[in-house]
């Protein structure tokens, strides 16, 4: 099922499991990090600037946490807030439950997640980006697979204002969304 906004869940165990349900964007905060890496932050407004985020943390102190501090920072028009069922467990990846004792959205069974993220499906629906860049542009444009690659990467990331860590992969998902591939070619030709 793919998924229409991006959704902003807090790590990577929950974007494996929602990546195993749903083609969507799915960006982690990586629990707390994101209080302190202004890059992430910056990344989740300029999705929120294209259209609506899904925001869909964990029910317990930590996930309101990490939910209130991106409502703070981004338009309340532009968030669906998702909420896990307060289900008592641990995952099974971890010896014992968390602190509250329910479990996170990867301990959340696959039905429950695919009712709570259908009405936000677009399987109906064309996809918006009808020319979206390919690795194979990626390439071309010199942005993988070459010695000054990662160099040209940091810098249109930097020039986009997006993370400049991000992987070729993670790029080309937040580029798709943001940009045209008209618009990456413009602001390629004033980096290079």
């Amino acid at each position: 099922m793919k998924i229409r906004y991006p959704i902003i869940v807090e790590g990577k165990y929950d974007k494996i499991k929602l990546s195993s349900l749903f083609e969507a964007t799915i960006i982690t905060t990586d629990g707390f990090s994101v209080f302190n890496h202004e890059e992430k932050l910056s990344l989740i407004r300029k999705l929120a600037e294209k259209g609506k985020i899904i925001l869909l943390t964990d029910s317990d102190g930590a996930g309101h946490l990490i939910r209130s501090y991106i409502k703070r920072a981004v338009s309340a028009d532009k968030i669906i807030n998702l909420y896990t069922p307060r289900i008592e467990g641990k995952e099974k990846r971890k010896r014992e439950a968390s602190r509250e004792g329910f479990l996170g959205v990867e301990g959340i069974e696959a039905d429950s997640l695919i009712k709570l993220l259908e009405p936000f499906s677009c399987d109906a629906c064309e996809k918006e980006n009808s020319d979206p860049i390919t690795k194979a542009d990626l390439y071309a444009y010199g942005l993988s697979g070459k010695s000054d690659s990662s160099t040209l990467r940091a810098n249109l990331l930097r020039s986009l204002e997006l993370p400049e860590n991000m992987s070729a992969n993670a790029m080309l998902s937040a580029i798709n969304i943001l940009y045209s591939k008209k618009e990456i070619e413009k602001q390629l030709s004033y980096i290079q």
